[in-house]
């Protein structure tokens, strides 16, 4: 058990709840406002998270993102994982992340721009602008998959082997609906990925 989870502290994402279904159509209501730079920008939005906690920790990370052939995206990094917690029911819970606003940017005016000079609004653009999802969370408390479609998680966080290394792993394909036209490729990403914490490098896989 753990302290009642009316009083985690709310540092990024709001813990009350794990889906806002209103944020998440605002976001597909302006595809053009929300992810601006287009594929480039759901990328940059994810790696910006990894970026973070390498700076918050001190110390370079690693991060590698991979193409797909079926024009899914899967970026995976060394971090600690996504804070996952058990609260006073016994019951698990994952930072909601994906469904729910990131406080520090959705509504902010000043919010910081991302490497494609665009604002940051969080990771909940990559959910709600893609038809699937799969968060895989690698924490020294264990390990967890969750699928999400257009945004909202259609499983548990179901239970996964645990390695010896942490971080998290987030694989999406961009709703066709809002991305038409080509595969990202690596040449397309490459201008934007020199970041000050994170070492970085691209992959393309079947």
């Amino acid at each position: 058990m753990t302290n009642p989870r009316a009083e985690w502290v709310n540092t990024t994402h709001d813990w009350a709840g794990t889906v806002d279904q209103e944020h998440l159509e605002q976001i597909r209501s302006e595809p053009a406002r929300y992810a601006p730079g287009g594929l480039i920008h759901l990328v940059l939005e994810v790696i910006a998270y990894p970026e973070d906690e390498a700076e918050s920790a001190g110390r370079r990370g690693t991060c590698t993102v991979t193409l797909h052939v079926d024009g899914s995206i899967a970026i995976e990094d060394d971090g600690r994982g996504t804070d996952t917690r058990v609260d006073e029911h016994g019951e698990l819970m994952k930072k909601p992340i994906m469904a729910t606003q990131d406080l520090r940017f959705f509504a902010n005016p000043s919010t910081p721009r991302l490497p494609d000079d665009h604002p940051r609004r969080g990771m909940s653009v990559v959910a709600a602008l893609s038809d699937w999802l799969v968060h895989t969370n690698r924490r020294l408390n264990g390990s967890w998959t969750q699928r999400y479609e257009h945004g909202l998680p259609v499983t548990d966080l179901d239970p996964i082997p645990t390695t010896p290394t942490t971080g998290t792993t987030v694989h999406f394909h961009p709703n066709p609906a809002y991305f038409p036209g080509n595969n990202l490729t690596a040449d397309d990403l490459r201008p934007f990925l020199t970041l000050p914490n994170l070492d970085l490098r691209i992959v393309t896989s079947a």
